[in-house]
């Protein structure tokens, strides 16, 4: 019973915060997109925050035990 009270509240969880998460990073893309203009500069953000996020993300999932 509790293992599966335990799935519950993961699963909750994990879709509170990826929806709050998807809407944070569509606000940031938002302000970004009107900040940064030409598509050389696009480009160099883009592979940044792609690198970034690449390192970012199994440490987020570490921390929240997924």
């Amino acid at each position: 019973m509790a293992a599966i009270l335990a799935e519950l509240l993961f699963d909750l969880i994990k879709s509170l915060v990826g929806s709050w998460l998807r809407q944070a990073a569509v606000a940031i893309c938002a302000w970004l997109d009107t900040k940064i203009h030409g598509r050389a500069a696009r480009f160099v953000v883009g592979g940044v925050l792609g690198i970034a996020a690449y390192f970012l993300i199994p440490v987020v999932a570490g921390l929240l035990g997924l």
